[in-house]
């Protein structure tokens, strides 16, 4: 039996993450945050003392990743696991972030977590959230969904998020990080950050995440 898949791609910050778990939980379908694979695989190089630069070392973290996703409550993010302790926090940094980019580059780690992230399709069905979800790693996808919005509210949101939580963080800074790893994702050689050549493009520049939610549920329903 064909198990159905729903992929949600964009650069960060774009709401793809809420967007996933909210659809997820509408259709009672299993879920796959897809750059949390490539955080913890930083964060595991990083705890082993593995140099980013020493590919063989990336790709045995890679592979021998403890990883589990449990689902939380409406608004918050997918509890993410690592040989069972808990790491959704360590995750959401920006410093986390910018090191997965780097290593994302590297095609024999996106080699090392390619079938992993394929056998998170299972029955009823699957939402898979990325940067080359539709791609590459569920090219067949029947509903692809390219989400974006402007790096400048991207950077405002991430900085409400992280003032909301208490983290003293500057504007200027988050804008430019994004705008770097932009840069970086969208030109790097393994499967840069891009449209899939069917995937309906969404803007959420200065829509709500229920008016997102609408669009993306009325397209699931060709799935």
């Amino acid at each position: 039996m064909t198990v159905p898949v729903i992929t949600i791609d964009g650069p960060g910050g774009s709401g793809k993450g809420t967007i996933t778990q909210m659809l997820a939980r509408r259709l009672g379908w299993h879920l796959l945050d897809s750059g949390a694979l490539y955080r913890l695989t930083a964060l595991a190089a990083k705890r082993q003392g593995i140099s980013f630069n020493d590919e063989e070392g990336l790709v045995a973290a890679a592979l021998n990743l403890d990883v589990a996703f449990e689902p939380t409550a409406p608004g918050e993010p997918v509890r993410v696991l690592l040989a069972g302790e808990d790491v959704t926090g360590d995750l959401r940094t920006e410093s986390c972030g910018d090191d997965a980019s780097k290593i994302a580059v590297i095609q024999p780690v996106r080699d090392a977590l390619l079938q992993r992230q394929r056998d998170f399709q299972k029955m009823p069905g699957l939402v898979a959230d990325g940067r080359d979800m539709g791609t590459v790693v569920f090219p067949d996808a029947p509903v692809k969904i390219f989400l974006t919005a402007s790096a400048q509210e991207r950077a405002e949101r991430r900085y409400r998020q992280l003032k909301d939580a208490g983290v003293g963080v500057n504007i200027d800074a988050l804008l430019e990080e994004i705008r770097a790893r932009d840069e970086r994702d969208m030109n790097r050689s393994a499967a840069p950050l891009k449209p899939a050549e069917d995937a309906q493009v969404i803007d959420s520049t200065g829509l709500s995440i229920e008016e997102v939610l609408d669009q993306v549920m009325a397209l699931a329903g060709q799935a």
